[in-house]
């Protein structure tokens, strides 16, 4: 495989599945809220906060079928070997899949978001090379519109 690379595009949500209910998927249900409700949760232990997030959830474990008639999953088990074999299937059923924690899995990465209203999104990715300098650079735009000295009108 050559150099990973990731396209800058933006997706229609819905249809997400978030497989696994510990810190890393309770974190990316956070984000994922912020632009769509239309998320089914699965794992064999979901967070107090996901249970209370008023999404739907099943606490039991991960089957190749919970992909069945899914556009996007994020994948967060916290097991590897276990993700590796999710991707394997999200594949075979043509779902986009995130790999937590591993990039090279991954068919899409998440970027650091700014809205700026009125349908227009910011965005600055890293192609998980450097998270923390995209989230860094996004909060110095958010401060540049509020303060009036990027204008976004």
């Amino acid at each position: 495989m050559g150099h990973l690379t990731f396209l800058p595009v933006s997706v229609r949500a819905g249809g997400i599945v978030v497989i696994g209910g510990g810190k890393v998927a309770t974190h990316k249900v956070k984000l994922l809220l912020r632009h769509t409700d239309d998320i089914r949760i699965i794992g064999s232990a979901i967070s107090e906060e996901l249970k209370n997030s008023g999404l739907a959830y099943e606490e039991r474990a991960v089957t190749a079928k919970d992909l069945d008639g899914v556009r996007m999953a994020y994948i967060c088990t916290g097991d590897h070997e276990l993700n590796r074999k999710l991707k394997q299937e999200a594949e075979r059923r043509h779902v986009l899949a995130s790999v937590c924690d591993s990039p090279e899995l991954c068919d899409f990465t998440s970027p650091a978001i700014c809205d700026v209203g009125e349908g227009v999104t910011i965005s600055v990715a890293s192609d998980s090379k450097d998270v923390r300098r995209a989230i860094r650079i996004r909060d110095r735009i958010r401060e540049l519109i509020d303060d009036g000295t990027l204008q976004t009108d």
